[in-house]
């Protein structure tokens, strides 16, 4: 756990040493600000004390936001050649994997704690469903830590973080839109299965104040998967 913790800070410096964590922060607070109190204005005009205009907005900045944060963490090693002297320090795979997830982990949680203020606003304008706002964050912080694994899967199979980018958001639009879409078109058991697998799906189920194990279980596979596949890639790099 120490090694895990190590790493985890290293990497979180890191993000802040770049001007990384600051641009995506400032950035997403702007997005959201901008669609959750100006654009989209619903508490205004509305005339209803709800957050989900912003649980909107994030639920597709994070989707685009998380590749670009996640397509350096293996892939600027792999080219600089430095993977593989980070590989041969007493640490194994999975320690250097869990660091690097928990530290853009940790970069999400601070940027959402920061709209915080969105909520106690909101709170002090009328009466908001609490159970609702606070179950939407957690759906946000699921959903991170989904394309956070797919992320850092792809970022590990290239050298070029542009490619570790687009094939994050190629990967995730097929649970963003894809799956969903094709559920649509079908009926009876593939339908159904599409339709699990539809991030939206569990997102808008969450968001409205139900946790179902069903939408843990698919956030925490798509993590697990994500995860196995890059530790997978990581013993390949060790044996070639």
């Amino acid at each position: 756990m120490k090694q895990i913790w190590i790493i985890t800070k290293r990497e979180l410096n890191s993000f802040f040493d770049s001007l990384m964590a600051y641009i995506m922060i400032i950035t997403f607070l702007g997005f959201s600000g901008f669609f959750t109190w100006i654009y989209g204005a619903d508490v205004f005009f509305i005339k209803q004390a709800s957050l989900q205009a912003f649980f909107g907005i994030a639920y597709w900045t994070l989707f685009f936001f998380i590749p670009a944060i996640t397509m350096r963490l293996f892939a600027e090693e792999n080219r600089a050649g430095t993977i593989e002297l980070l590989l041969t320090r007493p640490v194994n795979d999975w320690q250097v994997i869990l660091g690097k997830f928990l530290a853009t982990l940790m970069l999400i949680i601070i940027s959402l704690i920061l709209t915080l203020p969105y909520y106690f606003t909101v709170s002090s304008i009328g009466s908001v469903d609490h159970g609702a706002v606070w179950t939407g964050y957690l759906g946000l912080i699921l959903i991170s830590g989904a394309y956070i694994s797919i992320g850092l899967f792809t970022s590990s199979i290239s050298k070029n973080q542009i490619v570790a980018y687009l094939l994050a958001l190629l990967i995730g639009i097929f649970f963003q839109i894809i799956f969903e879409m094709l559920a649509g078109g079908m009926t009876g058991f593939s339908s159904e299965v599409l339709s699990y697998l539809s991030v939206s799906n569990h997102f808008e189920s969450i968001s409205r104040g139900v946790i179902d194990s069903r939408d843990l279980i698919f956030f925490l596979s798509i993590m697990f998967l994500g995860l196995i596949l890059t530790e997978a890639n990581l013993l390949r790099r060790r044996y070639v």
